[in-house]
């Protein structure tokens, strides 16, 4: 084994025992040392995702955890982050570079390889894992890189170390943007006698929607304007949201062609049918996971429109009408996505890199490891209006409120807070 620097012997990982908010806990555990294809990476910044909820909720039920007996063996939770590689294991040496940064895509298309007696049948129908689920996560000072996530090519490089700690770890939930827009297909045909073509993303030149400008509306809606709609509607309830949206991304909208219209959800629909002069909209993504919402955005498509179902429904609550009328007629289409894959990552990081897409304005607050349980409380009860990145490297301090975070900020927060 390769190793840069000094390893210590113990370290702060969170935790998860069990199903229940109680469940959760700041541990001190030994320091994991990689076997001959596995990395141990130190963990520089960690994202606070939603998704964790679930997990929470459901505990060994969960699809990546399929049984996993979590109080036997408790799991590390946390599947955003930037990590370093301080170690490398003898017959994967010649890969990774000590010292080398990386992004990570939490979803490993590959069966476990490790532990498998611990999973449901002995893992015998599992295709997929999860950084963060049963393979161990960002929420620690240190992460082991097992072989699963090496094989799946989910250790993604970054493509230059300006790239700060926290928008490394802001990639995953970008990439899940990335990947959810992708899947909006929309057929071309330049003449009637023309043969047609498929085009992805959402159509440029024509009206898009974002219901809903929580931390993943927002980031849909900064996404939204590679595409050059020439309308981006984008709807909440909040007012305080709306203010945000026309603050932080009304100039970069006009300067990209786009009329960027924040609207009260009272609002969306008659604006939509003025705009698109009554045919509706050609794009609309249901960022929130509301049933009636999902269901209504479909009669409010234009011909050959796209209804992107992102905001995921409860277990029992998600089965919704389909207009089969609409579909057969005026050729809509429903899609959805389930986070992002490695490539969705890197391109995510190449957004990043050559400034098209600027994670500090979606961060909201920053802290330190130990205080996991209280950042996830406040996404769990939506008072947190952007993301929560925590910094395992520093010392124990409240959470603290951000604007504009930037590399240079990162830099003097880590100064000041880190041993």
């Amino acid at each position: 084994m390769q190793a840069l620097g000094e390893i210590p012997a113990t370290m702060q990982a969170v935790r998860l025992h069990g199903a229940g908010f109680d469940r959760i806990s700041v541990d001190t555990v030994p320091v994991p040392r990689p076997g001959p294809r596995q990395l141990l990476a130190r963990v520089d910044a960690a994202g606070v995702c939603s998704s964790i909820l679930k997990l929470v909720a459901q505990g060994s039920e969960h699809t990546f955890i399929n049984g996993w007996d979590m109080e036997r063996y408790p799991v590390i939770l946390g599947d955003e982050g930037c990590v370093t590689v301080v170690a490398v294991g003898d017959e994967v040496s010649g890969q990774y570079q000590l010292g080398r940064r990386y992004a990570t895509q939490p979803a490993v298309d590959h069966p476990p390889v490790n532990h498998r007696e611990r999973y449901r049948n002995q893992a015998a129908d599992m295709h997929k894992v999860a950084v963060g689920y049963s393979l161990p996560g960002h929420l620690a000072e240190y992460m082991l890189v097992t072989e699963e996530t090496l094989a799946a090519q989910c250790l993604v490089p970054l493509p230059t170390d300006e790239i700060p700690f926290f928008a490394g770890a802001l990639c995953e939930p970008l990439s899940c943007v990335i990947s959810a827009q992708d899947r909006h297909v929309h057929i071309h045909q330049d003449t009637p006698l023309a043969p047609r073509r498929p085009g992805l993303g959402l159509l440029r030149g024509g009206v898009s929607v974002v219901i809903g400008a929580g931390p993943m509306g927002r980031l849909h809606a900064e996404a939204a304007l590679r595409f050059n709609p020439a309308h981006l509607v984008v709807t909440d309830v909040l007012e305080e949201r709306l203010v945000w949206l026309r603050e932080r991304l009304g100039e970069k909208a006009r300067a990209a062609g786009v009329q960027l219209h924040a609207v009260p959800a009272a609002e969306v629909w008659g604006l939509v049918r003025k705009l698109s002069a009554g045919r509706g909209a050609d794009d609309i993504i249901a960022a929130v996971g509301v049933r009636q919402v999902q269901m209504e955005c479909q009669q409010h498509l234009a011909k050959g429109g796209v209804l992107n179902l992102f905001g995921g429904l409860k277990r029992g609550e998600h089965i919704i009408d389909l207009d089969t009328l609409r579909v057969h007629y005026d050729e809509i289409r429903l899609c959805g996505s389930s986070g992002g894959s490695p490539a969705d990552v890197a391109e995510a990081l190449r957004m990043v890199a050559a400034g098209e897409i600027d994670p500090g304005r979606h961060l909201d607050m920053v802290g330190s490891l130990d205080r996991f349980p209280e950042a996830l409380a406040l996404v769990r009860d939506a008072v947190v209006e952007g993301k929560i990145v925590l910094y395992p490297q520093a010392q124990s301090m409240p959470l603290l409120k951000t604007e504009n975070w930037d590399r240079a900020a990162e830099a003097a927060f880590l100064a000041e807070h880190t041993l």
